[in-house]
This record gives structure tokens, C-alpha cells and sequence, in this order.
């Protein structure tokens, strides 16, 4: 009779802190629920976009393989409008720069080459679009923010590259001994197995022994 008044007694009890507190194991277990269904649903959000934004790029990529910069440049600005968060963006900025310099329009160039820039989380890209930045700036004689952008240090994958374009801009200001040791950084950096290592002792002989 005890053990049934104390069972009882633990039953009301509980009764009484549920009817107390109920509602708040209810609102956790709801958010819980809530929570993992709204982390599922933006998982799948995000993967539907990565996948409309392959789609659009491999388009890009037919139209860059049919020569197509105005299609290019289109499809570019819908990734920029809409994915601009994807690396697809981000590459079709590039190509649609590359499609905007062979058209003549170096502004669209210069334009799509800062926004790869800005939007860019893999280092790499970034330099790279940098690197294309400053080659179109040594095409507009612009070579003070050239350099500037050449300045910056680099991956070492691109460092030759980096080196040798700087040795293309002093060449153009005129200031060939300089240009001639730029050239030899980017011979130095680059990989001993690269053909481009010819092209730049080329550089280096046509400027001639150091004075």
C-alpha cells in the first residue's frame, strides 16, 4: 500500500511538472525539428542551384568552343546575377572577359576581371584574374596600375607568370635593366620542364648583356 501511494505520489508529481513545463520540452523538440529540416532543405537549395549553375557554365562552354562572344558575355552576366556566390561565376567572369578583349572592349574586360577579383574565394582564381587585369591595363599603356597589380605576391604556381609579365611592362616603360631581372625571376621560378622557359631567355637575349 506504501509502494502504491509513493508511485502515486511520483506520478502526480510528474503530472504537475509537466503541465508546467510541457510546453517547453514541446518547443525544444519542435525547433529541433524545424532545425534539421530547414539545414536539409537549404542543402538541397544549394545543391539545386550548383547544379543550374553547371548547367549555364557548360553552356558558356559551348559558346566559347562556336566562337560565340556574345553569347559568352550572356551567360556570364546570368551567373554574375544569379550564382555569383558559385566558382562558376566566378570562371564565367573570366572567359566573359577573355570574349570582351578579343572583341576589342576593354572596358567589359577590365570590368569583368575586377569583379573575379572581388568575388573570388580560391586564391588562385584571384590571382589569376589579376594577372589577366594587368595584362589588359599594359595593353591600355596603363603601366603604373600594372604594376601595381603585379606587385601583389602570388601562388607560387603563377609567380613565373607574375615575373615575366612585370618584365613585359618595364620593357614597355623603357627600363631595361630592371625588365631584364624580372625576367630572370620568372626563369627562375618556372618549372625546369616548362617550354615557356625558352620564350623567356628569348626575352632576357634580346635585351642584350647587362650595362
Amino acid at each position: 500500500m506504501a509502494f502504491d501511494l509513493e508511485e502515486q505520489e511520483q506520478l502526480e508529481t510528474l503530472k504537475a511538472w509537466w503541465k508546467q513545463h510541457g510546453w517547453l520540452v514541446m518547443l525544444a523538440a519542435t525547433v529541433a525539428v524545424l532545425s534539421v529540416a530547414a539545414f536539409q532543405g537549404w542543402r538541397y537549395y544549394q545543391h539545386s542551384r550548383a547544379l543550374q549553375a553547371a548547367a549555364l557554365y557548360d553552356a558558356l562552354k559551348n559558346a566559347e568552343r562556336d566562337n560565340n562572344g556574345k553569347r559568352v558575355r550572356e551567360i556570364a552576366a546570368q551567373l554574375e546575377g544569379g550564382y555569383a556566390s558559385t566558382t562558376y561565376a566566378v570562371a564565367g567572369a573570366l572567359a566573359s572577359a577573355k570574349a570582351g578583349f578579343d572583341a576589342l572592349d576593354l572596358p567589359h574586360a577590365k570590368a569583368q576581371l575586377a569583379w573575379a577579383m572581388e568575388h573570388a574565394k580560391e586564391a588562385e582564381m584571384r590571382d589569376v584574374a589579376r594577372l589577366r587585369l594587368a595584362a589588359v591595363l599594359l595593353d591600355e599603356k596603363n603601366y603604373a596600375e600594372a604594376l601595381k597589380l603585379l606587385d601583389a605576391k602570388p601562388a607560387d604556381s603563377l609567380s613565373s607568370l607574375y615575373a615575366d609579365l612585370k618584365g613585359d611592362v618595364l620593357v614597355a616603360q623603357g627600363k631595361l635593366a630592371e625588365a631584364r631581372n624580372a625576367y630572370q625571376l620568372a626563369l627562375d621560378k618556372s618549372d625546369a620542364k616548362s617550354p615557356y622557359r625558352g620564350v623567356i631567355q628569348l626575352k632576357i637575349d634580346t635585351l642584350g648583356e647587362p650595362k
